[in-house]
Order: structure tokens, then sequence, then C-alpha cells
């Protein structure tokens, strides 16, 4: 249902850092850059695997928090984002781990990124 989503970043070079790290073992990338031009000036760099779905863009304040997870095809990647998000600056807010209060296989870790959003890799897959 949901096409494509985003978080602003206060210290948009950190969040670059992180999301690049953190994004890397579940197989995306920035796949597109919008030139400044057409930004007032803003960085904007949109990360996937096929196409641009998450979103992340300068701005002066983050605002609330949010929750986004991001689907990992086996437990192992799970595992590689938690660790490379924390080594890449994240906060921890769940370790990897299954959470069977959701459903029975669903296998988790949540990290918060630069601006206090809840990022989440999870595989539903059972091991």
């Amino acid at each position: 249902m949901i096409d494509h989503c985003g978080v602003f970043a206060t210290d948009f070079a950190k969040s670059k850092s992180f999301y690049d790290a953190a994004f890397a073992p579940l197989g995306a990338k920035v796949l597109m850059t919008v030139p400044t031009e057409h930004t007032g000036g803003k960085g904007y760099i949109g990360y996937g695997q096929n196409k641009p779905d998450f979103w992340v863009v300068e701005a002066a304040e983050a605002g609330p928090g949010r929750h986004y997870a991001f689907k990992a095809k086996t437990r192992a990647e799970v595992d590689a984002f938690y660790k490379a998000a924390m080594a890449a600056g994240g906060r921890d807010n769940g370790a990897p781990g299954l959470r069977p209060h959701y459903h029975a296989t669903y296998y988790g870790a949540f990290v918060f990124d630069p601006d206090g959003n809840n990022v989440e890799a999870v595989c539903h897959a059972p091991e």
C-alpha cells in the first residue's frame, strides 16, 4: 500500500552515513539524489533496492519520531542491519530477536536513527 516514505534529517551527512550503513545489509542504497536547485538548497536522497522507497530530507527540525520497518529476507540480514546501524551511531531500541507477541516467527531489531526515528528490520520467515 505504501509507495514511499521518508524522514527529516537535522544533520544530513550524519543521517546519510547512518542509512548507508544500516541499509547495506538489506540490499538498499541511494538510488536518487534530487538536485539542490530543485529543493531550495536542501539535501534530498532516495534509498531503495529497485526504486527510491525511503527518502531522507535535510531539515531544520526533525519533528516527532516515527517508526519504519524494512523487510529482511533472513534473520541474518536483521542481525547485520542491527550491527551496522549501531556501528553507524544508532541507539538501541530492541536487539535482534523473536517477537512472538506479534506472531510466532516475527524476528526483528529496532534502532533509533540520529533524529530519534525508530527504524526496524524484520524477517517474517521461519528460521
